[in-house]
């Protein structure tokens, strides 16, 4: 049994009241004000200082940023449940809940981040410490935090748990719980959040705020993937006779070929999504021979290539693993004694979230009374883990610190100003979410 799902308190007293609209809209504010700026920089910076890149050949893990985490979270008085996902790649989840909080009845909101970061490269091409943490005023008059995944995305991961720490501080007797995820290998192959589906952890959130860098946009989009090998079959023989064998060369260029046109179609049918432009079906790595020295004279036994997919709203992915399939066998078969086989090895489905969603309502009227202005809207590029919490069916926004195109380029960096505004904007939003009454079918722990 999770330890965390945890029943009402069975007090003899009756939980504290919900407060109504004016009330909840100052209960936010004042979330929002108990944001402590020093705390926020002071997590980003410990945590970028933690060098949590996965890599097996040499050992690296997340397993450090983890235990700070983790550590972070027990000193804010909460329980925590460490979840080894593979060795040296723990989860971090922890619950927080108001005294108004009553188990089936009341909400529970998720903030997720990631611990894991992509390798800085060779530092040489830095011109700070990628693990460093420096702050380094900025021509605008701010300050930059720099360093590898201070945008992507440590930087978010400290304004969750700051903001966290704040709504304990403001609204202690919140009806509704906070559940903090901070999981691993967002950047390979999701296997964090993967498993938290499996575990039962996200059954029953409501919502979830992803908290990835994307300029403080309020992301209701986000693309799609899919990953598929492409691995071709041909026949090896002499350059000077190719009518010897079958030139996997030929077969993949020619699929490729039917790939583009099959972009160009799927384009010219779904158009530019306002928040997510154009689909892309990328050949990423082509290779030939597969293995060992290729030579000019020799026309090689095999041929290979990456496609890296990228789907919007409009599209489904087993349509377009049938197509891909289809071409494939038509290029083979024009071309005898040669062969195609396709790996479509992941699959993550682009999300859209209602723009009337209860989450949304949430950040879009903290927005405006802790930033002062209306909340602009934004589609996320890539995948994240929220990719996957909501094919679990929970409703997610991805909002977070950092310029978008940021993350894993040398020099990278955030704004100390936007984790801070992040850190309240999350405050906030938690305490209107969670203060405002649930639809009448409940939470979604208590639905079905």
């Amino acid at each position: 049994m999770n330890p965390f799902r945890r029943p009402g308190s069975g007090h003899e007293d009756p939980p504290p009241e919900r407060p109504n609209e004016t009330d909840a809209d100052a209960l936010a504010r004042a979330a929002a004000d108990a944001v402590d700026p020093d705390q926020v920089v002071r997590l980003a910076r410990e945590l970028v200082r933690i060098r949590s890149v996965w890599d097996e050949a040499t050992g690296a893990d997340e397993a450090d940023a983890a235990g700070f985490v983790a550590r972070t979270l027990r000193d804010l008085g909460l329980p925590v449940h460490v979840e080894e996902v593979a060795p040296g790649r723990p989860n971090v989840i922890a619950d927080w809940h108001g005294r108004g909080f009553v188990a089936g009845r009341d909400r529970t909101l998720m903030l997720e981040g990631h611990t894991d970061v992509v390798t800085e490269g060779d530092p040489a091409n830095w011109t700070r410490d990628p693990y460093g943490a420096e702050l380094v005023a900025d021509p605008d008059g701010g300050t930059r935090l720099y360093g590898r995944g201070s945008a992507d995305m440590k930087g978010g991961v400290a304004a969750a748990i700051a903001a966290l720490a704040a709504v304990q501080r403001a609204a202690p007797d919140l009806t509704g719980r906070v559940r903090v995820g901070v999981v691993v290998d967002e950047e390979g192959m999701m296997a964090g959040i993967k498993h938290f589906i499996a575990q039962g952890w996200a059954d029953d959130v409501d919502g979830a705020i992803v908290c990835e860098p994307e300029e403080l946009e309020l992301c209701l989009h986000q693309k799609g993937a899919m990953r598929v090998h492409v691995h071709v079959h041909g026949v090896m023989a002499h350059g000077a006779m190719p009518y010897a064998g079958v030139n996997p060369i030929v077969a993949l260029t020619r699929f490729l070929a039917a790939v583009d046109a099959f972009q160009t179609e799927e384009q010219e049918r779904l158009g530019v999504h306002p928040y997510l432009g154009l689909p892309w079906l990328t050949p990423t790595i082509v290779r030939a021979p597969v293995r060992g020295e290729a030579q000019v004279n020799v026309m090689p036994d095999g041929a290979y290539a990456a496609l890296d997919v990228r789907t919007v709203p409009g599209q489904d992915h087993e349509a377009i693993h049938a197509r891909l399939v289809h071409e494939a066998d038509r290029v083979a078969a024009d071309l005898p004694r040669s062969r195609i086989e396709l790996d479509w090895f992941e699959s993550r489905p682009w999300t859209e979230t209602a723009p009337d969603d209860p989450l949304v309502r949430a950040l879009e009227s903290a927005y405006e009374a802790v930033l002062g202005r209306s909340a602009p809207y934004g589609g996320v590029p890539g995948a994240t883990d929220g990719t996957f919490l909501h094919a679990a069916g929970v409703p997610i926004v991805t909002v977070g610190p950092g310029d978008r195109t940021i993350p894993h380029q040398v020099d990278e960096f955030v704004d100390v100003e936007s984790l801070v505004a992040a850190a309240r904007l999350y405050a906030a939003a938690t305490v209107r979410y969670l203060a405002a009454p649930a639809p009448d079918a409940g939470p979604r722990g208590g639905r079905g």
